[in-house]
């Protein structure tokens, strides 16, 4: 396919308001993310005011996260095939319209069906944000650019708590989702008057089975993830969905390699610079995710913080990795040292980070906040380059695809995060301790004296060192084999450039 010169980002000129449209992106992708974290702390009313049960706050959360997962590829394809600007605004419709309608719902079903809605809003803002990211800034920019893009993934994990907690102490349950109506309009707005249109230009005919079978595949691999902690990772429904989701994208797989218009270009996994990138994806993800997993136990399990100060005492990684993005760091490392080095200094980090937390941070907050720090600041430098690395392997046509890919790459690599981390954890917790209990809390409760008490938090806190441990190192293998493939993928380009102008 060939593109157009607004295809092409290094051949473009910038955008003279470039700064200003990635200000409105950033907008409209925070308000998908703290919808994220937003509803952990209106649990309590929800169960009050809807009469909602458990399975009922489950779906409620998880049916945002569900439909938007899988739809990320679809959403992609969509935004390249009709254009990006245009679905950029849909996505902040529904995503308004599914808010409102969330505000006002009278129902556990109602604002189950609601978050769904919402869903689909997020799946079109988190793809078509990227996209045009990549469309506006050519090359000397964009790594800044995707880095103060990624900054806002932690400003929305730090904010959301923080920011549902001011609103219910205030109004109704239903003002966190109502406050996101004026963002949305405000964006939509300035989305239709600032953000430039691209599309690609020869305008595929849509892969409409592939759109099916990805995203059934990703929703019914998402739904496993997201029901082992609770069901059991052996239990009927959680193997029943992963093998349902493994066969579907296998289909898909083969399905993209015999179409030819196909939605997902499978040969983008030959090239070992796309390869490289997608495991240092998942692993960052990895690495995130099942970090705050085992913080938020630890910091109220083993520390005994309440949860609002848990959540506060974990914002000194989101602070880091905002700041260094703002001030450029990462950019200005990653124009020095290239992509490989970046990458494993910043995975090496992460890995530390972790591994400091484990060893330093068993009984006090100051070994803790020291790893926070260090994770932070690998991230920040690891998260952008690792998002341009995708997208530079990806013909700008398929921009949209592209974004979807790493969405799809941080949900897979967010859940297994929490899986595996999880798993370790339990199984070490077990190894030490003889409880029939399901949790660390009843195990407490169930305990019958003061040295078993001791007992079972010695265990719990091992158990959490091993996990953390277990992250650390995967985190520093995966770290290592992403940016060795990179800097073979790159030592083959000069090859191949050297041959040619030969």
């Amino acid at each position: 396919m060939t593109a157009t010169t607004a295809e092409t980002p290094t051949a473009s000129p910038r955008h003279p308001q470039r700064w200003l449209i990635l200000g409105v992106i950033c907008l409209a992708q925070l308000t998908v993310l703290l919808d994220n974290t937003v509803l952990s702390v209106a649990i309590p009313s929800l169960t009050r005011e809807l009469d909602a049960s458990t399975s009922d706050i489950q779906w409620m959360i998880n049916a945002y996260s569900l439909v938007q997962s899988g739809l990320l590829l679809t959403a992609g394809s969509a935004a390249d095939r009709y254009g990006r600007k245009k679905m950029l605004a849909a996505g902040l419709a529904l995503f308004g319209l599914g808010s409102l309608a969330a505000g006002l719902a009278q129902s556990s079903s109602q604002l189950i069906a609601a978050r769904a809605g919402m869903g689909i809003g997020g799946a079109l803002l988190m793809t078509t944000t990227l996209a045009v990211v990549v469309q506006i800034f050519d090359d000397t920019e964009r790594v800044k650019a995707i880095g103060l893009w990624a900054t806002i993934n932690s400003l929305g994990f730090a904010a959301g708590p923080l920011l549902g907690g001011f609103m219910l102490d205030h109004f109704w349950w239903g003002s966190i989702f109502l406050i996101n109506i004026p963002v949305a309009l405000l964006g939509l707005v300035a989305v239709l008057k600032l953000v430039p249109e691209s599309k690609n230009p020869q305008g595929d005919r849509p892969d409409l089975l592939g759109a099916l079978l990805s995203t059934v595949g990703m929703a019914a691999v998402v739904y496993a993830i997201i029901s082992g902690p609770e069901h059991g990772w052996t239990s009927a429904q959680v193997l029943v969905s992963a093998t349902v989701g493994v066969l579907v994208l296998g289909a898909f797989a083969l399905w993209e390699l015999r179409t030819p218009y196909p939605m997902l270009d499978m040969h983008f996994f030959r090239n070992q610079r796309f390869i490289g990138a997608v495991a240092g994806a998942i692993l960052v993800a990895f690495g995130l995710s099942g970090s705050l997993f085992l913080l938020t136990q630890h910091l109220q399990f083993v520390l005994g913080y309440e949860p609002l100060e848990a959540g506060l005492r974990t914002a000194p990684l989101a602070v880091t990795i905002v700041a260094l993005n703002l001030a450029g760091i990462g950019a200005k490392l990653h124009a020095r040292m290239g992509t490989p080095v970046t990458i494993a200094s910043g995975m090496s980090l992460l890995a530390a980070g972790l591994a400091a937390i484990a060893v330093l941070g068993g009984d006090n907050y100051n070994g803790l906040l020291f790893g926070l720090i260090v994770m932070g600041a690998g991230i920040a430098l690891a998260m952008p380059a690792m998002a341009n690395a995708i997208m530079s392997a990806i013909p700008p046509e398929k921009a949209g695809v592209g974004a979807g890919i790493n969405g799809t790459l941080a949900e897979f690599g967010n859940g297994l995060g929490v899986a595996v981390l999880g798993a370790v954890l339990n199984s070490r917790f077990a190894s030490l301790v003889a409880v029939s209990a399901a949790s660390f809390p009843a195990a407490m409760a169930a305990a019958k004296s003061t040295g078993e008490r001791e007992r079972i938090a010695d265990a719990f806190s091992s158990g959490l060192e091993t996990s953390q441990l277990v992250g650390a190192a995967a985190v520093l293998v995966g770290g290592m084999l992403a940016a060795a493939l990179l800097r073979r993928a790159e030592r083959a380009d000069s090859g191949s450039v050297g041959k040619t102008a030969a």
